[in-house]
């Protein structure tokens, strides 16, 4: 292991909108999983696969974030990088890039769950040498996600969520050089997927890899409650 990133920025800030008919007024990574918040379960895998710091891109009702952990979770570290408005994917990663330590770091959704090994994941963004490289699923039948087109483990392009057959899709999982989003002001409003990943696939080196392991996105009800059944199995 010639490259360990031990950093990771955890996007938080969701409204959660399309689930407020379960969870009620709670921030979406606070969403309770058979009475576990579901950001428990990330921090779990986070500590399993080495990471030591995590930066909370917060916003929405984020005081309760930090209620439910205070600055530790076991011995994880807890940066809170709070967005003053809201500011897209992409600012809120920027933001919370100005705060971590190290020139590479992971990004992970936070209502996302996705247990793919992320020394795997570093090891081919450093032999790529990519600006960007995303772990991505195969799925069939879907129309809920966006493809992403490889050439080679390129990123080639990303095309609109439409049904397909089979897709890969982006598991909401990157590894990233901060030095990618410099031509982005710390604290501005942008989509780190929309304005930054899809505009910049042909200047960047963006690479993805597969990976077959579980993966969930607790972003609308059936898959809410889906994701509580996988856990009790």
């Amino acid at each position: 292991m010639d490259h360990q990133i031990t950093e990771a920025v955890v996007l938080a800030g969701g409204l959660g909108t399309r689930l407020r008919s379960e969870i009620g007024e709670y921030p979406k990574p606070l969403a309770p999983i058979n009475n576990t918040p579901f950001l428990t379960y990330l921090f779990e895998y986070l500590i399993e696969q080495n990471i030591q710091t995590v930066y909370l891109s917060v916003g929405f009702k984020w005081e309760m974030i930090q209620e439910e952990y205070g600055s530790t979770y076991k011995n994880l570290k807890l940066v809170y990088v709070v967005e003053k408005e809201p500011l897209g994917t992409g600012g809120g990663i920027r933001l919370a890039l100005e705060q971590c330590q190290n020139s590479s770091v992971f990004i992970i959704n936070g209502d996302t769950y996705f247990k793919v090994n992320l020394q795997k994941l570093s090891d081919f963004y450093f032999q790529q040498n990519a600006k960007c490289a995303l772990a991505l699923k195969k799925l069939q039948k879907v129309d809920r996600y966006g493809n992403v087109e490889l050439e080679n483990e390129k990123i080639v392009a990303f095309k609109e969520k439409e049904f397909r057959e089979e897709t890969i899709i982006n598991g909401g999982i990157y590894c990233l050089n901060k030095s990618a989003l410099d031509d982005f002001e710390a604290g501005s409003k942008f989509s780190f997927e929309k304005d930054f990943l899809e505009i910049d696939t042909a200047k960047q080196a963006f690479f993805g890899l597969c990976f077959d392991d579980y993966f969930m996105d607790i972003g609308i009800p059936t898959d809410y409650h889906q994701f509580s059944k996988d856990v009790l199995s």
